[in-house]
């Protein structure tokens, strides 16, 4: 009779009980498919409860003013999977919108192409920092939004000076032209986080990225390019906070100096609420895009209500992103557990 060493053959499969998979399962849909229902939910009861909150006005501008702070996720998305932070995406995401209307003077491009270049280049610097002399991303990233903010106060004579958009210029059209009814924000802001999921989900980049936040080590092993893919994110998240900088300010036609302060917070709550853990390795980009909408509709229903401060926005939102990394936490147990 022939055997069958373990290694020339594949490991025999685990038998476990119908109920501690079904458990897993539900577990993983929790943590999946948890904002998506509370997002439903949410906007169901403010529907109800609000007149004015499902009007195609209302619905239109919240999409809108969604669609910067959902870019600025999407880079940030990539960032967490890998275990990774980027705390300059605020700074970054005030930079590109001056650079942004101060280049609208020359056209279009240069418009667009100007934030991209600075923004991504010091993203390219974080990731460098951190994957070639293993910086710790916080103080990378850190250092790198004292520095864009730096920047941001020497181009504008220290706040002092604002740059504004021509109206009638292509630019301007960009932020506040509308297609279907639905504002170019937020068809450009689709079409980013399809390209998105598709190179997390179908592509060798997507791979590597889930590979090094899962271990980074046994990554490294496997062949994984670990520095380059930290290099690629970091610079990605850079990119995209350019680019939504870039396309407020041709939504408000001005480079508004004081905006971006404490988005980067927004951005990450928005992705750990939409299921990505912050110790990377497991997240999706659909999810971080339910997380934008569940806090921008959050805040809107506050809006609605009148009566409450706006302080109550940053009160319920970081009760919201408490709750989740709680459940985070115990949903993953349970799963290690089954």
């Amino acid at each position: 009779m022939r055997t069958t060493t373990k290694e020339s053959g594949p490991a025999p499969a685990r038998a476990e009980p119908l109920g501690a998979s079904r458990g897993e399962r539900l577990s993983a849909l929790a943590q999946q498919h948890g904002a998506l229902v509370t997002l439903v939910l949410v906007a169901l009861a403010a529907s109800v409860g609000f007149d004015t909150f499902a009007t195609g006005d209302n619905l239109a501008n919240m999409a809108v003013s969604s669609a910067f702070l959902a870019v600025v996720a999407l880079g940030m998305t990539f960032v967490i999977i890998t275990g990774g932070i980027d705390l300059s995406v605020g700074s970054l995401f005030a930079l590109g919108g001056v650079l942004a209307a101060w280049g609208s003077r020359y056209g279009t491009a240069v418009a667009l192409l100007l934030p991209l270049a600075v923004c991504g280049l010091i993203g390219m610097v974080n990731g460098l920092l951190i994957a070639r002399a293993r910086l710790a991303p916080f103080i990378v990233t850190l250092a790198a939004m004292l520095l864009a903010r730096g920047v941001l106060l020497s181009v504008t004579d220290e706040g002092s000076t604002t740059y504004l958009v021509d109206e009638t210029s292509f630019f301007a059209r960009l932020g506040q032209d509308t297609l279907l009814g639905i504002g170019v924000p937020v068809w450009i802001t689709v079409a980013l986080f399809a390209l998105g999921a598709l190179a997390l989900r179908r592509s060798r980049f997507g791979q590597y990225v889930y590979a090094v936040g899962g271990n980074e080590d046994a990554a490294a092993l496997m062949g994984a390019p670990v520095a380059r893919t930290k290099i690629a994110v970091y610079t990605l998240s850079g990119l995209c906070a350019g680019l939504a900088g870039a396309l407020n300010a041709a939504w408000l036609v001005s480079g508004v100096t004081i905006l971006g302060t404490g988005m980067e917070l927004e951005a990450i709550s928005a992705v750990v609420i939409g299921g990505t853990l912050l110790s990377g390795g497991f997240g999706f980009i659909s999810g971080s895009l339910v997380g934008v909408l569940l806090l921008k509709v959050i805040q809107n229903v506050i809006n609605q209500i009148g009566s409450l401060d706006s302080a109550y926005q940053q009160v319920v939102s970081g009760a919201f992103l408490a709750l989740v990394v709680i459940a985070q936490t115990w949903l993953g147990r349970r799963r290690r557990m089954l």
